[in-house]
């Protein structure tokens, strides 16, 4: 008797957990050469509440530790990826149409670029706070601090992309609720797993996929989201419509150039741009 394949089922990452959509949707989402590859859960509006909730959750305990611990945590991410790299491959071939030394190149760069921040944390504070010279008995010291909940946008680069995105604002104490990418989302769902099976707490990231023109204004005026990545919002009109809707609670909006090119060395604005600065005085004394 021949043997059935086990298929795989693709769900949402909500709080560490791997739930179905609420709604009971899905979307079928086809190869490189229009050949149905799988079905994708689709989010609803409840789903990204749901996510909202856990990335709140998880976000005081991620905050509150140690750089250091956070960079070993998106380190062990990465150790995992690289125990899953034929996976990857095997995912990004399927998905896109390219070649095996062209997916192996997207693998290397996605667990390059997690060690790569994984290295900054403990280090970014020095960089970008300061002491700063005032008029007066006073230390006056600036440090960055983790803006909070924030949403993202993916672009369709569905592993160097998806990872340029996520690990600068985790790896600096933030918490993340992610739309992947709509045409490539299974290879998000795949990196929650290596995320499950690592150290990272649940809710710290959470991926949704579907309809980023349905998900996204709601992350865009949910009062519990504290920033906004439009990395992966391509129409014109849907990006200026997220920034009207996320004035309401005067988030943070990033909107960069859709062009950005993945395999290129990254930088620190990535980092810097969901982190607030906090400045403390402190009377030198006598």
């Amino acid at each position: 008797m021949a043997r059935i394949d086990v298929r795989k089922t693709y769900k949402l990452y909500i709080g560490g957990q791997f739930p179905r959509s609420e709604s009971g949707r899905s979307y079928v989402v086809n190869d490189a050469k229009g050949k149905l590859l799988a079905n994708a859960a689709l989010a609803s509006r409840k789903d990204a509440r749901d996510a909202v909730v856990a990335a709140r959750k998880a976000f005081g305990g991620w905050s509150g530790r140690t750089a250091y611990n956070r960079a070993q945590v998106v380190y062990r991410i990465a150790e995992v990826l690289e125990g899953r790299r034929e996976q990857f491959e095997a995912e990004l071939r399927a998905a896109e149409g390219i070649s095996p030394a062209k997916a192996r190149t997207y693998v290397d760069a996605a667990i390059d670029r997690l060690v790569w921040y994984a290295g900054w944390a403990d280090k970014l504070t020095q960089v970008v706070g300061n002491a700063n010279p005032v008029a007066g008995p006073y230390f006056n010291l600036s440090t960055p601090e983790p803006s909070g909940v924030i949403a993202v946008v993916a672009p369709n680069g569905p592993l160097l992309g998806l990872v340029s995105v996520v690990a600068p604002l985790i790896v600096t104490g933030n918490t993340v609720v992610v739309i992947a990418s709509e045409a490539h989302p299974l290879t998000a769902i795949t990196l929650g797993e290596v995320m499950a099976t690592s150290d990272l707490p649940g809710g710290v990231v959470n991926v949704l996929t579907g309809h980023q023109a349905e998900i996204a204004p709601w992350l865009a005026s949910h009062m519990d989201v504290n920033g906004i990545d439009l990395t992966g919002v391509t129409d014109v009109e849907l990006a200026t419509e997220l920034e009207a809707a996320a004035a309401e609670n005067l988030k943070r909006v990033r909107r960069p150039s859709p062009d950005e090119d993945w395999l290129a060395e990254p930088g620190l604005e990535r980092m810097t741009a969901f982190q607030e600065t906090k400045t403390v005085w402190h009377p030198i004394g006598v």
